[in-house]
Protein backbone atom coordinates (compact mmCIF):
# COMPACT_ATOMS: atom_id res chain seq x y z
CA UNK A 1 0.00 0.00 0.00
CA UNK A 2 1.16 3.51 -0.80
CA UNK A 3 -0.69 6.33 0.93
CA UNK A 4 -2.24 9.13 -1.08
CA UNK A 5 -0.87 12.56 -0.23
CA UNK A 6 -3.20 15.07 1.40
CA UNK A 7 -2.21 18.32 -0.28
CA UNK A 8 -2.49 21.04 2.36
CA UNK A 9 -1.18 23.69 -0.02
CA UNK A 10 -3.94 23.08 -2.55
CA UNK A 11 -6.72 22.92 0.06
CA UNK A 12 -5.40 26.06 1.77
CA UNK A 13 -5.35 27.87 -1.58
CA UNK A 14 -9.01 26.98 -2.09
CA UNK A 15 -9.94 28.30 1.36
CA UNK A 16 -7.99 31.51 0.79
CA UNK A 17 -9.82 32.06 -2.49
CA UNK A 18 -13.15 31.56 -0.69
CA UNK A 19 -12.13 34.00 2.02
CA UNK A 20 -10.99 36.62 -0.49
CA UNK A 21 -14.28 36.36 -2.37
CA UNK A 22 -16.27 36.79 0.84
CA UNK A 23 -14.03 39.68 1.96
CA UNK A 24 -14.54 41.42 -1.37
CA UNK A 25 -18.32 41.14 -0.90
CA UNK A 26 -18.04 42.48 2.66
CA UNK A 27 -16.10 45.49 1.39
CA UNK A 28 -18.51 46.13 -1.47
CA UNK A 29 -21.71 45.67 0.56
CA UNK A 30 -20.75 47.17 3.93
CA UNK A 31 -17.54 49.08 3.29
CA UNK A 32 -15.73 46.88 5.82
CA UNK A 33 -12.15 45.79 5.17
CA UNK A 34 -11.01 43.02 7.54
CA UNK A 35 -8.17 44.32 9.70
CA UNK A 36 -5.55 42.28 11.54
CA UNK A 37 -2.95 43.51 14.04
CA UNK A 38 0.22 41.52 14.69
CA UNK A 39 2.33 42.13 17.78
CA UNK A 40 5.82 40.65 17.85
CA UNK A 41 7.85 41.04 21.05
CA UNK A 42 11.57 40.33 20.72
CA UNK A 43 13.58 38.99 17.81
CA UNK A 44 12.83 35.26 17.76
CA UNK A 45 13.79 34.26 14.18
CA UNK A 46 10.97 31.72 13.77
CA UNK A 47 8.41 34.23 15.05
CA UNK A 48 9.64 36.84 12.60
CA UNK A 49 9.20 34.38 9.72
CA UNK A 50 5.68 33.50 10.86
CA UNK A 51 4.63 37.13 11.18
CA UNK A 52 6.02 37.99 7.74
CA UNK A 53 4.15 35.09 6.13
CA UNK A 54 0.92 36.08 7.85
CA UNK A 55 1.36 39.70 6.80
CA UNK A 56 1.92 38.59 3.21
CA UNK A 57 -1.28 36.54 3.35
CA UNK A 58 -3.19 39.64 4.52
CA UNK A 59 -1.80 41.59 1.58
CA UNK A 60 -2.92 38.88 -0.85
CA UNK A 61 -6.41 38.87 0.70
CA UNK A 62 -6.72 42.64 0.48
CA UNK A 63 -6.91 42.87 4.28
CA UNK A 64 -5.73 45.83 6.31
CA UNK A 65 -2.84 44.78 8.55
CA UNK A 66 -0.60 46.42 11.12
CA UNK A 67 2.58 44.90 12.55
CA UNK A 68 3.96 46.14 15.88
CA UNK A 69 7.54 45.04 16.54
CA UNK A 70 8.48 45.61 20.16
CA UNK A 71 11.83 45.00 21.88
CA UNK A 72 12.27 41.95 24.09
CA UNK A 73 12.62 44.29 27.07
CA UNK A 74 9.05 45.60 26.65
CA UNK A 75 7.25 45.71 30.01
CA UNK A 76 4.09 43.65 30.38
CA UNK A 77 2.03 46.74 31.17
CA UNK A 78 3.24 48.41 27.97
CA UNK A 79 2.22 45.37 25.94
CA UNK A 80 -1.18 45.32 27.65
CA UNK A 81 -1.63 49.00 26.82
CA UNK A 82 -0.87 48.34 23.14
CA UNK A 83 -3.36 45.48 23.05
CA UNK A 84 -6.03 47.68 24.62
CA UNK A 85 -5.52 50.29 21.91
CA UNK A 86 -6.17 47.63 19.28
CA UNK A 87 -9.19 46.38 21.25
CA UNK A 88 -10.69 49.87 20.86
CA UNK A 89 -9.69 50.35 17.21
CA UNK A 90 -12.72 49.77 14.93
CA UNK A 91 -10.45 49.17 11.92
CA UNK A 92 -8.85 46.18 13.67
CA UNK A 93 -11.00 43.05 13.81
CA UNK A 94 -8.33 40.55 14.84
CA UNK A 95 -5.36 40.74 17.21
CA UNK A 96 -2.54 38.22 17.15
CA UNK A 97 0.25 38.33 19.72
CA UNK A 98 2.97 36.04 18.41
CA UNK A 99 4.03 33.40 20.93
CA UNK A 100 6.32 32.62 22.65
CA UNK A 101 6.77 35.81 24.66
CA UNK A 102 9.83 36.80 26.73
CA UNK A 103 9.98 35.07 30.12
CA UNK A 104 9.05 38.18 32.12
CA UNK A 105 5.65 38.42 30.38
CA UNK A 106 2.77 36.20 31.49
CA UNK A 107 1.32 34.66 28.32
CA UNK A 108 -2.05 33.82 29.86
CA UNK A 109 -2.51 37.38 31.07
CA UNK A 110 -1.80 38.63 27.57
CA UNK A 111 -4.20 36.14 25.97
CA UNK A 112 -6.99 37.14 28.37
CA UNK A 113 -6.42 40.86 27.68
CA UNK A 114 -7.43 40.47 24.02
CA UNK A 115 -11.10 41.16 23.29
CA UNK A 116 -12.45 37.64 22.73
CA UNK A 117 -14.31 38.91 19.64
CA UNK A 118 -10.90 39.82 18.15
CA UNK A 119 -9.11 36.69 19.40
CA UNK A 120 -8.26 35.21 15.98
CA UNK A 121 -5.94 32.65 17.62
CA UNK A 122 -8.94 31.20 19.48
CA UNK A 123 -7.05 30.99 22.78
CA UNK A 124 -9.16 33.29 24.99
CA UNK A 125 -11.00 31.39 27.77
CA UNK A 126 -14.35 32.61 26.42
CA UNK A 127 -13.62 31.08 23.02
CA UNK A 128 -12.23 27.91 24.59
CA UNK A 129 -15.39 27.54 26.68
CA UNK A 130 -17.69 28.16 23.73
CA UNK A 131 -15.77 25.57 21.70
CA UNK A 132 -16.14 22.96 24.47
CA UNK A 133 -19.93 23.37 24.70
CA UNK A 134 -20.41 23.59 20.94
CA UNK A 135 -21.24 27.28 20.49
CA UNK A 136 -19.97 29.35 17.55
CA UNK A 137 -16.59 30.91 18.27
CA UNK A 138 -13.26 31.88 16.80
CA UNK A 139 -11.43 28.55 16.82
CA UNK A 140 -7.70 27.82 17.08
CA UNK A 141 -6.27 27.94 13.56
CA UNK A 142 -4.21 24.76 13.39
CA UNK A 143 -6.93 22.48 14.83
CA UNK A 144 -9.51 24.12 12.56
CA UNK A 145 -7.15 23.43 9.66
CA UNK A 146 -6.90 19.76 10.68
CA UNK A 147 -10.69 19.46 10.60
CA UNK A 148 -10.92 21.19 7.23
CA UNK A 149 -8.27 18.88 5.78
CA UNK A 150 -10.19 15.79 6.85
CA UNK A 151 -13.52 17.02 5.52
CA UNK A 152 -12.26 18.46 2.25
CA UNK A 153 -10.14 15.45 1.31
CA UNK A 154 -13.04 13.05 1.82
CA UNK A 155 -12.16 11.60 5.23
CA UNK A 156 -15.14 12.78 7.26
CA UNK A 157 -14.41 11.95 10.91
CA UNK A 158 -18.06 11.14 11.71
CA UNK A 159 -18.24 7.75 13.41
CA UNK A 160 -14.47 7.22 13.08
CA UNK A 161 -12.05 6.55 15.92
CA UNK A 162 -9.65 9.48 16.01
CA UNK A 163 -6.53 9.23 18.14
CA UNK A 164 -4.98 12.60 18.93
CA UNK A 165 -1.38 12.22 20.07
CA UNK A 166 -0.62 15.25 22.27
CA UNK A 167 -2.65 17.35 24.70
CA UNK A 168 -1.46 20.93 24.23
CA UNK A 169 -3.85 23.86 24.55
CA UNK A 170 -2.82 24.91 21.03
CA UNK A 171 -3.51 21.66 19.15
CA UNK A 172 -4.36 18.50 21.10
CA UNK A 173 -7.18 19.72 23.34
CA UNK A 174 -8.89 21.88 20.68
CA UNK A 175 -8.79 19.03 18.13
CA UNK A 176 -10.42 16.77 20.73
CA UNK A 177 -13.18 19.29 21.39
CA UNK A 178 -13.80 20.07 17.71
CA UNK A 179 -14.05 16.48 16.52
CA UNK A 180 -16.28 15.12 19.28
CA UNK A 181 -19.04 17.72 18.78
CA UNK A 182 -22.36 16.49 17.45
CA UNK A 183 -21.90 18.66 14.38
CA UNK A 184 -21.15 18.35 10.68
CA UNK A 185 -17.48 17.54 10.12
CA UNK A 186 -17.15 16.08 13.62
CA UNK A 187 -19.13 13.44 15.60
CA UNK A 188 -16.03 11.27 15.99
CA UNK A 189 -15.00 8.93 18.79
CA UNK A 190 -11.89 10.65 20.11
CA UNK A 191 -9.04 9.29 22.23
CA UNK A 192 -6.22 11.54 23.42
CA UNK A 193 -2.90 9.75 23.92
CA UNK A 194 0.06 11.61 25.42
CA UNK A 195 3.29 11.18 27.36
CA UNK A 196 1.37 9.69 30.28
CA UNK A 197 0.31 6.77 28.09
CA UNK A 198 3.77 5.21 27.99
CA UNK A 199 3.28 2.89 25.03
CA UNK A 200 1.36 4.61 22.23
CA UNK A 201 0.97 1.51 20.08
CA UNK A 202 -2.22 0.07 21.68
CA UNK A 203 -3.99 3.35 20.95
CA UNK A 204 -2.57 3.95 17.49
CA UNK A 205 -3.46 0.42 16.37
CA UNK A 206 -7.15 1.25 16.99
CA UNK A 207 -7.13 4.56 15.13
CA UNK A 208 -9.00 5.17 11.90
CA UNK A 209 -7.50 8.67 11.95
CA UNK A 210 -4.29 9.75 13.70
CA UNK A 211 -3.59 13.40 14.50
CA UNK A 212 0.07 13.61 15.56
CA UNK A 213 0.93 16.67 17.66
CA UNK A 214 3.58 15.62 20.18
CA UNK A 215 6.42 17.80 18.96
CA UNK A 216 8.88 14.89 18.80
CA UNK A 217 10.53 14.17 15.44
CA UNK A 218 9.41 11.00 13.67
CA UNK A 219 8.29 9.32 16.89
CA UNK A 220 5.36 7.55 15.19
CA UNK A 221 6.44 4.87 12.73
CA UNK A 222 4.51 2.83 10.22
CA UNK A 223 4.60 -0.39 12.22
CA UNK A 224 2.74 1.39 15.05
CA UNK A 225 -0.26 2.23 12.84
CA UNK A 226 -3.45 0.45 11.85
CA UNK A 227 -3.30 -0.45 8.14
CA UNK A 228 -5.42 1.90 6.06
CA UNK A 229 -5.59 4.69 8.63
CA UNK A 230 -5.46 8.39 7.77
CA UNK A 231 -2.51 10.35 9.22
CA UNK A 232 -2.56 14.09 9.87
CA UNK A 233 0.94 15.16 10.97
CA UNK A 234 0.95 18.49 12.80
CA UNK A 235 4.60 18.25 13.87
CA UNK A 236 7.25 20.66 12.64
CA UNK A 237 10.72 19.60 13.79
CA UNK A 238 14.15 20.59 12.53
CA UNK A 239 16.69 17.77 12.61
CA UNK A 240 20.35 17.53 11.50
CA UNK A 241 20.93 16.47 7.90
CA UNK A 242 24.51 16.71 6.61
CA UNK A 243 23.27 16.29 3.02
CA UNK A 244 21.08 19.42 3.22
CA UNK A 245 22.43 22.81 2.18
CA UNK A 246 21.99 24.34 5.65
CA UNK A 247 22.73 21.09 7.50
CA UNK A 248 19.16 20.52 8.68
CA UNK A 249 15.76 19.48 7.37
CA UNK A 250 12.15 19.68 8.52
CA UNK A 251 10.28 16.54 9.53
CA UNK A 252 6.99 15.83 11.26
CA UNK A 253 6.12 13.76 14.31
CA UNK A 254 5.48 10.82 11.96
CA UNK A 255 8.20 8.85 10.18
CA UNK A 256 6.89 9.52 6.70
CA UNK A 257 8.70 6.76 4.72
CA UNK A 258 7.38 3.94 6.88
CA UNK A 259 3.95 5.45 7.64
CA UNK A 260 3.21 6.10 3.97
CA UNK A 261 3.40 2.35 3.28
CA UNK A 262 0.75 1.59 5.92
CA UNK A 263 -1.67 4.54 5.87
CA UNK A 264 -4.27 5.10 3.16
CA UNK A 265 -3.70 8.89 3.23
CA UNK A 266 -1.12 11.13 4.89
CA UNK A 267 -0.10 14.77 5.09
CA UNK A 268 3.47 15.65 4.09
CA UNK A 269 5.73 17.84 6.21
CA UNK A 270 6.13 20.53 5.07
CA UNK A 271 3.13 21.18 2.82
CA UNK A 272 0.38 19.57 4.88
CA UNK A 273 -1.07 21.23 7.96
CA UNK A 274 1.23 24.30 7.88
CA UNK A 275 -0.45 26.14 4.98
CA UNK A 276 -3.85 25.44 6.54
CA UNK A 277 -2.98 27.36 9.71
CA UNK A 278 -2.55 30.65 7.86
CA UNK A 279 -5.63 30.00 5.71
CA UNK A 280 -7.73 29.52 8.85
CA UNK A 281 -6.25 32.67 10.39
CA UNK A 282 -7.50 34.58 7.35
CA UNK A 283 -10.91 32.93 7.74
CA UNK A 284 -11.05 33.86 11.44
CA UNK A 285 -10.22 37.47 10.61
CA UNK A 286 -13.04 37.53 8.07
CA UNK A 287 -15.47 36.06 10.61
CA UNK A 288 -14.42 38.65 13.18
CA UNK A 289 -14.95 41.44 10.65
CA UNK A 290 -18.41 40.11 9.74
CA UNK A 291 -19.32 40.32 13.42
CA UNK A 292 -21.99 37.62 13.48
CA UNK A 293 -20.44 34.86 15.60
CA UNK A 294 -21.40 36.32 18.99
CA UNK A 295 -24.87 37.68 18.30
Amino acid sequence: MTASLIDGKAIAATIRAEVKSAADRLRDERGTVPGLAFILVGDNPASQVYVRSKGKACEEMGFHSVTERLPASTAQDDLLSRIESFNRDPAIHGILVQLPLPAHINEQTIIESIDYRKDVDGFHPVNVGRLVIGLPSLRPCTPAGVQELLVRCGHDPAGKHVVVVGRSNIVGKPVLNMLLQKQKGANAIVTVAHTGAGDLVPYLRQADIVVAALGKPEIIRGEMLKPGCVVIDVGINRIPDPSAKNGTRIVGDVHFPSASTVASAITPVPGGVGPMTIAMLMKNTLLAAEGILYR
